[in-house]
């Protein structure tokens, strides 16, 4: 316990607290976050998969008094009715091909059925962000090939602009009590070429996207970030150990005896000796030892040294 006292000054418990809290950030809210989109992501994209190759249905096969079923979401209804073209809306803040739009929602009378709203489709602003003069819905009893879309969330209170009411989420309950008709929950989204479409709607692309990954990558994260500081904890463990080695060693060790008169040399101040030793070679002793140094080594040999003259 000793060893670890240290995990309990200020900056280590800081250290230990951030950690602690992004991992559980990371397994409870960061990482269920991506896999839920993923898991959501999975289960439209297999909706539209299935809604394309179906053939479509009357709405009333499908059609329930609450409205219609999550699990038939995309799925291709025919209906037939009028439309209330008086009651119409707009969808404000939508996007089409990267490019801002309005999205025109129409109450559509079921023949022997409910009221429920249709997305004619787009349109493009113009003069900054005024909607466009576009085309009314047709009069009189049509028939439509449609996609079920469920009911998105309220985000803001509709608002009266350039002369149409405009909303920002596409729910039936707020823009029923804005228009003064009882719609159904859910709504309809033309398919093209139909009786008062306007720009087509195109379906999402069924692609999974990142979400599983970001998933998996805040996962990591959470396992890594107590990995981490049990690596700190341990290092500055080990850190501390060789201190303490290091400083034992120090205080166990003894240290060296200084020399006693005795061992030293006996030179007695003023002596020959003692100015033997400390006086510096003059400049002639320098040059003499440099001649010395440069003349070529004598052979021991008598046999060399007559070969080279030295003995002639």
């Amino acid at each position: 316990m000793e060893k670890l006292g240290f995990l309990l000054r200020p900056k280590w418990l800081v250290l230990a607290a951030v950690a602690l809290a992004f991992a559980f950030l990371c397994f409870s809210v960061l990482a269920p976050w991506q896999l839920g989109k993923n898991t959501s992501t999975s289960a439209r994209n297999d909706l539209i998969t299935r809604s394309v190759d179906a053939d479509p249905v009357p709405i009333s096969d499908i059609l329930t008094a609450n409205g219609f079923p999550a699990d038939d979401e995309w799925r291709r209804v025919i209906a037939t009715g009028s439309y209330l073209a008086d009651s119409e809306a707009l969808v404000r803040l939508r996007s089409i091909r990267e490019q801002p739009a309005y999205e025109v929602i129409t109450p559509f009378v079921i023949d022997d059925g409910p009221t429920v709203l249709v997305n004619r489709g787009y349109v493009l602003p113009v003069e900054g962000t005024r909607p466009p003069e576009f085309a009314p819905a047709p009069t009189g009893q049509v028939t439509l090939n449609a996609r079920v879309r469920q009911a998105e969330g309220t985000s803001r209170e509709p608002i009266e602009e350039d002369g149409h009411l405009q909303v920002y989420n596409i729910n039936p309950e707020q823009i029923g009590a804005a228009v003064g008709v009882d719609a159904i929950d859910g709504y309809l989204q033309l398919d093209d070429d139909q009786p008062g479409g306007l720009g087509l709607i195109e379906l999402p692309q069924t692609d999974a996207g990142p979400y599983l990954s970001y998933g998996l990558q805040w996962l990591a994260f959470g396992i890594m970030a107590p990995l981490g500081l049990a690596y700190f904890v341990r290092a500055e463990i080990r850190e501390r150990r060789a201190s303490r080695t290091e400083l034992a060693d120090a205080m166990s060790g003894e240290p060296e005896p200084m020399p006693d008169d005795q061992s030293l040399p006996n030179v007695q101040p003023g002596s020959e000796q003692e100015e033997e030793e400390f006086t510096l070679p003059t400049r002639r002793e320098k040059r003499a030892r440099a001649r010395a140094a440069s003349r070529p080594t004598v052979p021991s040999d008598p046999r060399l040294a007559d070969r080279y003259g030295k003995n002639r």
